[in-house]
């Protein structure tokens, strides 16, 4: 594998991975006015940044005596990863970790010519002054020492790529899920408004053409216009009664569906609020308004 043994290239992921993990938090700490632990994990890891470099040097191997295309080869390299990547997270998590959208000359906000030309001079800088003394560290640590310290991070980077990835799937599906019942409660009130007018529209044409009745069968007959009158008051009470079991119904579903949100926006597990919080730029158009909800509600639990 070009010049360096398998585990090698294991330690320079995990060493990228943190470098790019303080990078960011530093970046987007300072961007924020506070403390963010930047990432998809909750360990001070981030993998785009560590995959990216491990891709930087493997493409950039042969041709490291060659500035210009080194450069070239770690834009294509980097920007098609970042591409892909966004593309893959999101349409399993529902949601943009990273959103390009208000850059200029962006693709689908996934990449953007900024970011790429960025990446490429980042290659440049990793592979001529940042990689020379992590190669220089990695290739004289003691060997044993190494494949221990890779099984102890290994381990670590798993548990918890899983646990993410979980946490991350059951929150797309909670931002999917108060979407629709948000759109089912809107649905809802507006069959409330429009039963209440129907029924009340009904009732008064009922009273109207019965009242009308009334008034020509009592030249008839009085025992006509009785029934007629005792027909009015029962088939009012009917529509009545329809009316208030079809309220009572919606009413019920209502507040079902109410209680339901309301839990679903309190029960926010560490890993939940860590995702959110590690990545303030993330965004979702399918469900920008359920994402903002779930926002303000971590912000108002912590400042309370």
């Amino acid at each position: 594998m070009y010049t360096y043994a398998w585990y090698h290239w294991l330690t320079f992921f995990y060493i990228y991975c943190f470098f790019g993990w303080i990078f960011e938090s530093t970046y987007v700490s300072l961007k924020q006015g506070r403390f963010v632990n930047r990432g998809f994990l909750r360990l001070p890891l981030l993998p785009l940044y560590g995959t990216g470099a491990v891709m930087m040097l493997w493409v950039s191997l042969p041709v490291k005596n060659n500035l210009f295309l080194v450069y070239i080869s770690g834009v294509i390299a980097a920007t098609i990863l970042e591409y892909v990547t966004g593309y893959v997270m999101e349409r399993l998590f529902k949601m943009k970790y990273w959103d390009y959208s208000n850059q200029r000359f962006n693709i689908h906000g996934y990449i953007c010519l900024s970011s790429s030309i960025a990446w490429g001079f980042l290659t440049i800088f990793m592979t001529e002054i940042v990689h020379k003394p992590v190669e220089d560290l990695v290739l004289h640590l003691n060997p044993v020492l190494e494949l221990t310290l890779l099984g102890i991070i290994s381990a670590s980077f798993v548990a918890d790529s899983i646990q993410s990835v979980r946490e991350a799937l059951d929150l797309g599906r909670a931002l999917e899920a108060m979407t629709k019942m948000k759109a089912e409660l809107e649905d809802i009130q507006v069959q409330m408004a429009l039963l209440k007018a129907e029924t009340s529209q009904r009732v008064n044409d009922f009273r109207e053409d019965t009242a009308s009745k009334v008034n020509e069968l009592k030249v008839l007959r009085e025992d006509a216009a009785q029934k007629l009158a005792d027909l009015k008051q029962d088939t009012a009470m009917r529509v009545a009664g329809l009316k208030t079991e079809t309220e009572t119904a919606l009413n019920a579903r209502l507040e079902l569906l109410t209680e339901n949100r309301r839990k679903m926006k309190q029960h926010m597990t560490f890993y939940k609020k860590g995702l959110l919080r590690g990545n303030p730029s993330a965004s979702s158009k399918r469900f920008a308004e359920a994402l903002k909800e779930l926002r303000e509600t971590i912000e108002q639990k912590k400042s309370a």
